[in-house]
């Protein structure tokens, strides 16, 4: 009995140590960090960053100016709009229909979208998810009005039928088409399908279009170099968010802290399910025929050198820019979002990952 218990308090005493060890080198790689963030925002960084390893956040905080006019400093609550980042919330949104048996994502889009031309009739959500539908990037501005029927319409027109499952070419347009066949199945808007289904269920309070409660003093003001373009919530929206050109694929608001909430959450099945998490990060289609990245639903997949994998997605719109990062194998985390988009905001992520990743 007395060797049983020596034997607990030694294990307790190395667990100690352990402990001790690994919170040292969290300070001291925090250290760090923030000796480099620091420096870049004396040269203009303006946003917010979170960093987390080995399952706990070692920094999380706001540089520069979220207005400057008002003199408000950017916070790690401080919310932003965060581009293209939005359109893994689209492809989780349906994931979340497929394990609800409402739709597959090799079903053809024809059978939710009216108006599909013969020569589109081959499309497949799977390839709306991928970029591979052969659809163009965009068709008009993101804050422009324009009709569903007017959007696939122009959508449908241009096209390219031999790039249909052979090609990765980027298309925020497959993206809204995706929106809409969440709202055809749902029967419910967008953001309120996301709301009640991703966003509430990781404790996402601070996501979404219009349906949060917004404190406007903690929306960031967008930059273009100094000249002040306005919030996200100034520009030209409907009551229920963007019009088309964005919705969908673009526009989303949040903060490093939520986009940590779902980072969290997509590390167990409470909302997408470990085969929903396979398509998700699956190596679908090269972004590049001579690359090494691949596209899977809603993130890009990249090889390291340590033969493990980049999970990403980074957005933006010149104005606001979004990058987040995450290494499942590593367990590290690292999210920026910028209300200035310049080198310093585009850069943020990947020095910081050099800075934890390096040997010395």
């Amino acid at each position: 009995m007395k060797a049983r218990i020596v034997i607990i308090l030694y294990m307790g005493f190395i667990a100690n140590i352990a402990y001790g060890q690994q919170q040292i080198a969290s300070e001291q790689q925090a250290a760090r960090l923030e000796k480099y963030i620091s420096k870049m925002e004396a040269k203009g960084f303006s946003g917010s960053v979170l960093v987390a390893t080995q399952g706990s956040k070692i920094l999380s905080k706001g540089y520069g100016n979220a207005n400057i006019e008002t003199k408000t400093k950017n916070t790690n609550n401080t919310i932003f709009d965060i581009g293209s980042v939005s359109k893994q919330f689209t492809a989780a949104g349906i994931l979340t229909l497929e394990m609800q048996g409402r739709i597959s994502t090799d079903d053809k889009i024809v059978k939710y979208i009216e108006g599909v031309p013969p020569v589109c009739e081959a499309i497949t959500i799977h390839h709306l998810l991928t970029h591979s539908a052969g659809l163009p990037d965009a068709i008009g501005n993101d804050y422009e009005q324009i009709s569903e029927e007017n959007f696939l319409k122009a959508a449908f027109s241009r096209i390219k039928k031999d790039h249909i499952g052979t090609r990765h070419e980027y298309s925020n347009v497959g993206y809204t088409i995706l929106a809409l066949i969440i709202e055809k199945i749902s029967g419910q808007n967008y953001e309120n399908y996301l709301r009640k289904n991703l966003f509430l269920p990781a404790d996402m309070q601070q996501t979404g279009y219009v349906l949060p409660q917004w404190n406007t003093k903690h929306v960031a003001m967008g930059y273009a170099k100094k000249e002040p373009w306005g919030t996200p919530l100034d520009q030209n929206w409907d009551t229920e968010g963007p019009y088309l050109h964005l919705k969908g694929n673009g526009g989303i608001l949040s903060t490093v802290e939520d986009l940590y909430k779902w980072h969290l959450a997509l590390l167990n099945d409470r909302i997408l399910s470990s085969q929903a998490k396979k398509k998700y990060y699956g190596k679908h289609i090269k972004e590049e025929e001579d690359g090494d990245s691949y596209y899977g639903y809603g993130w890009a997949i990249f090889p390291t050198r340590r033969n493990t994998q980049l999970i990403t997605h980074n957005g933006g719109n010149g104005i606001f820019f979004a990058d987040f990062w995450r290494y499942l194998t590593e367990d590290i985390t690292i999210i920026v979002l910028a209300n200035k988009s310049d080198e310093k905001s585009e850069d943020m992520a990947v020095n910081l990952a050099r800075i934890l990743l390096a040997k010395n």
